[in-house]
């Protein structure tokens, strides 16, 4: 798999805390090595298990977690769904060796605002700190559609089919219109060609989508228009 496009990271304000959890000392000790040198990034913690990650997100209130995927009794898709149901404040991005497995949209499901393969070069690992940080999810486009590919081959057929979720009831005729279109990994861009608007626009309608559906980020939009049954598996964008 190819690294993620990344969007441009919105600026934050002040230093973006960050915490390792990764079973490997000598990966977690390099990316220590990597964000503290970095300015605007610092680490406030090392998890080398599930569980303590859990306990250090609760006691240090990062902004970003970087979670791998394994790790001894707690695995990391479980740590990112209690971390996440604790504190919405906190962002978590999946680092894995695997390449869109099923333990990536496990883990976006529990709440991840993304994913990058432990691969990555380190400058597109500190740009997706900062993208993660400021609440934007990161699936661009391109990987919004091989997340599609995934619900696909992953999803139980009692999902995989299209089925009413009561949660869409309340969005209006063009919100419907801009859910569908993210959900088939359209750039917000393209959305607003789409429908003749603004990218302003459409931001602000994605805004109102996340706040409606409960949703942490773009990534748990696309969740929603799946399990919701708005889009199918076989109506997706090639």
């Amino acid at each position: 798999m190819t690294a993620p496009e990344l969007p441009e990271p919105p600026q934050t304000p002040g230093p973006i805390r960050v915490l390792l959890a990764d079973d490997q000392d000598l990966l977690r000790g390099s990316l220590r090595l990597l964000v503290d040198s970095t300015p605007g990034l610092v680490a406030v913690g090392e998890a080398g298990t599930g569980t303590e990650a859990v306990e250090l997100a609760r006691r240090r209130c990062p902004d970003v977690v970087l979670m791998d995927v394994r790790m001894p009794g707690l695995d990391g898709i479980e740590a990112t769904r209690r971390i996440c149901a604790e504190s919405a404040a906190v962002k978590v991005l999946i680092l894995t060796t695997f390449d869109l497995d099923e333990y990536v949209y496990a883990g976006l499901r529990a709440g991840a605002g993304g994913f990058l393969l432990k691969n990555t070069p380190p400058a597109d690992l500190l740009a997706a700190i900062r993208v993660i940080a400021a609440g934007e999810g990161l699936l661009a486009p391109s990987v919004t559609r091989r997340l599609i590919a995934e619900f696909a081959r992953t999803t139980p057929a009692t999902l995989a089919g299209p089925r009413r979720d009561a949660s869409l009831d309340g969005l209006t005729g063009r919100e419907r219109e801009v859910l569908t279109l993210v959900a088939r990994g359209l750039s917000n861009q393209e959305i607003a060609a789409a429908l003749h608007v603004s990218t302003a626009t459409v931001k602000t309608h994605i805004g109102h989508l996340i706040a409606k559906l409960g949703a942490r980020d773009r990534a748990q939009l696309v969740i929603a228009a799946y399990e919701g049954g708005l889009v199918s598996v076989t109506s997706r964008r090639p």
